[in-house]
């Protein structure tokens, strides 16, 4: 397959299936969006695994088939995401094993692990979306006297925003049996996260709406840990990294101040202003 044809169809995956982050990677250069796009596909592609329909020993063999394809990641020319991954590792130093921690984490979703502390989702954090920042890392590029310090920042900003999305999802959580907020935590704060057979959480709303502002103020100290690596990219990468920060840091916001019609309803920010954050992202305005 050609290889601009590669990355045009990764760049499809990301605008239609990854519209946050599409926000950010369009502030790149060319050579940086398309190579953080092929990232950002085969992470979708992964993803995508772990949530289907499939039964679980078939998504569980899927994955290996990822996991194998990531590791020979130059021997499928007709696979458009693959082609675009293995050109972006060419040029730029992307950790493509950092996928195999991804993957890890999407294993234990179709597992349908549970996690008793928070310690145990800071780690399954880590493994989804941390990764991911480490991967974005390579394409950004960084001083390597200081390569060590960023990757930690990029990690910790990844955990920023999957524990974003967990809050965001903890119904559409719950609907597929699925529950991410560590049980030492519910126990604490009297929830169970149960859902009657109407779709509606059996527990206290006051308790709920407590459990999910505690939850979005550990979620804000690693926004303000992994928001550090801006100093570090160039202005560019800043841009996309804050732009994309800057959209769920203002989500995570919302979430607190409405914990009920979070856990009700999916939030979202509207376009306009997803556009705005965008903005201020390139002009240098820290998220």
């Amino acid at each position: 397959m050609d290889t601009q044809a590669a990355y045009d169809y990764c760049d499809q995956v990301v605008r239609t299936r990854a519209r946050n982050f599409a926000y950010g990677i369009r502030l790149l250069p060319a050579a940086k969006r398309q190579a953080l796009s092929a990232v950002y596909a085969f992470a979708r592609r992964v993803d995508d695994i772990g949530d289907g329909a499939a039964p679980r020993g078939e998504r569980l063999a899927q994955l290996g088939d990822a996991r194998a394809e990531l590791h020979t990641v130059d021997a499928h020319p007709e696979d458009p995401v693959l082609v675009a991954l293995a050109d972006s590792a060419r040029r730029f130093p992307i950790p493509l094993s950092a996928f195999d921690e991804l993957i890890d984490g999407c294993e234990a979703d179709v597992r349908g692990t549970d996690y008793a502390t928070t310690e145990q989702l800071t780690h399954y954090c880590r493994c989804v979306a941390g990764s991911v920042g480490r991967l974005s890392l390579g394409v950004y590029g960084v001083d390597q006297a200081r390569f060590v310090e960023a990757s930690g920042y990029a990690d910790s900003l990844g955990v920023a925003l999957q524990l974003t999305n967990i809050l965001r999802d903890v119904r559409e959580d719950g609907l597929m049996g699925r529950v991410y907020l560590p049980a030492d935590e519910l126990v604490r704060y009297g929830c169970t996260l149960k859902l009657d057979e109407h779709g509606h959480f059996v527990d206290n709303p006051a308790d709920l709406a407590e459990l999910v502002r505690d939850q979005a103020a550990r979620a804000r100290t690693w926004y303000d840990t992994g928001l550090r690596l801006l100093p570090l990219l160039d202005r560019r990468s800043a841009a996309c990294t804050a732009a994309m920060a800057g959209i769920y840091r203002r989500l995570l916001v919302r979430i607190s101040e409405q914990p009920i019609n979070a856990l009700n309803a999916r939030m979202s920010l509207p376009a306009r202003e997803k556009a705005a954050v965008a903005v201020r992202a390139l002009a240098g305005v820290r998220p």
